[in-house]
């Protein structure tokens, strides 16, 4: 179909069954209308008359497992209903050209961009190029392209926007010149090998792969380079609860030592012991060291190792208590996470400027708030800044919300849904 006919089968009411799955029954109008405008951009860009299919890619919420898979931890992460979404036509040629909303065209010629090239670290350019080469080294196809995207998963919100784009231009490879064929958690490591290799970003896979897969994931990083992933088939939002996340603001600038802090000093614990991680690490053994250890790293570097062994035992209970359906014993792990975060990982606030503690107040006000209820609340992501997540009731949604929009601000509390599905064709 061409960008009339798309708009045409979308207006028909041919897609509302898929909106309503991916999205959400009260959401297929607005879907509908946000597609429709992104057609309408991809034509005044390309051509009305390109064929083109339409790409949706989830954002990811991380539900336990605060700071572990850098050391080759455990984590539960989820894909929400906040996405990238494109539209994208194939080209005949080596070039890919993709305009997301507010930014600059990005043009890569996938034959000449093909090694990593360290002056464009950290740009959009490098993850496409990334991404063709990641392609061709596992011998699947690809060719050019031209995509507009829009996104609605906000940057700076811990949701993952950069892992969205990644797995996005893996999504049209796949659908495009693959017969949709390469599962989504090979894209995720394609993703992970781009980012890795020529954005120039020594990241985890926790993101991608969450972003990618859809519904809720448990993921064990013993083996980073094969780590074991298990959907757990839980709709959160069917048991009567919205994931609402909760942006505090506050300002990010020289945070880089605070996050960096956090897998250096764990890994400074595992060095002690000749391991390079503290998954390599038995923890009986770190408790027996622990005087020697303050001594040459300090208390917080053991209250973060520690931090690390108990979030993994805690990551299992979640992973066992969401496949029972267990809520209630669900939520309880949450709050010990969040807990865990606050005292041992230290990563709520940092100490160069204690004047600002959003996390902190934000935390306060969802105990005050939830206590008592069947809900949970915890730190989400980095931290130090930022964002904060909470399971709530639905009925209780509107109160908790108001209550959030007028100490931060409006509209910093986001009401989410998990969604189950991750990188999709549309169609």
């Amino acid at each position: 179909m061409n960008t009339i006919q798309m708009k045409g089968y979308i207006a028909s009411g041919a897609l509302d069954e898929k909106f309503a799955y991916v999205y959400g029954e009260g959401a297929v109008s607005f879907q509908k209308e946000r597609y429709t405008k992104a057609i309408d951009e991809f034509a005044k860009l390309y051509g009305e008359d390109r064929e083109v299919g339409l790409y949706s890619v989830a954002g990811r919420s991380e539900l336990s497992g605060n700071h572990t898979d850098h050391n080759h931890g455990c984590v539960v992460a989820a894909s929400i209903d906040l996405d990238i979404i494109a539209v994208a036509s194939k080209r005949e040629d080596s070039v890919i050209r993709i305009k997301s909303e507010g930014f600059p065209e990005d043009v890569v010629d996938f034959s000449v961009y093909n090694t990593p090239v360290k002056e464009k670290y950290g740009t959009s350019e490098s993850i496409i190029a990334g991404m063709c080469a990641g392609f061709a080294k596992e011998s699947l196809k690809i060719g050019g392209f031209d995509a507009y995207t829009t996104s609605n998963v906000l940057k700076g919100s811990g949701l993952s926007s950069s892992a969205a784009f990644e797995d996005m231009v893996g999504n049209i490879l796949n659908y495009i010149y693959n017969d949709g064929e390469v599962s989504n958690v090979e894209i995720a490591k394609l993703a992970q090998y781009a980012e890795n290799e020529f954005f120039g970003k020594p990241c985890g896979l926790m993101d991608q792969v969450a972003c990618a897969v859809g519904g809720i994931v448990a993921i064990d990083f013993a083996d980073p380079k094969q780590p074991e992933i298990e959907k757990v088939d839980l709709d959160i939002s069917a048991k009567g609860y919205n994931l609402c996340i909760v942006n505090t603001g506050g300002n990010h600038a020289d945070l880089t030592d605070d996050y960096a802090s956090v897998p250096s000093e764990m890994k400074a614990v595992a060095a002690h012991f000749g391991k390079s991680v503290l998954r390599e690490l038995d923890e009986n053994e770190l408790v027996r060291e622990i005087p020697v250890l303050r001594e040459k790293l300090g208390d917080r570097a053991i209250l973060r190792a520690l931090h690390f062994f108990n979030e993994n035992k805690r990551v299992a209970k979640q992973k066992a208590a969401l496949m029972e359906g267990d809520i209630d014993a669900f939520f309880s792990e949450v709050i010990a996470s969040g807990r865990s975060s606050f005292c041992y990982l230290q990563n709520v606030y940092t100490t160069k400027n204690l004047r600002e503690q959003g996390l902190s107040l934000a935390l306060c006000l969802a105990d005050g708030y939830l206590s008592g209820k069947s809900a949970a609340w915890r730190v989400h992501g980095g931290g130090f800044a930022g964002t904060i997540q909470a399971f709530v009731p639905m009925s209780e949604v509107e109160g908790f919300r108001a209550l959030m929009d007028s100490v931060f601000g409006e509209g910093k509390c986001i009401v989410l849904r998990i969604r189950p599905v991750g990188a999709t064709c549309i169609a």
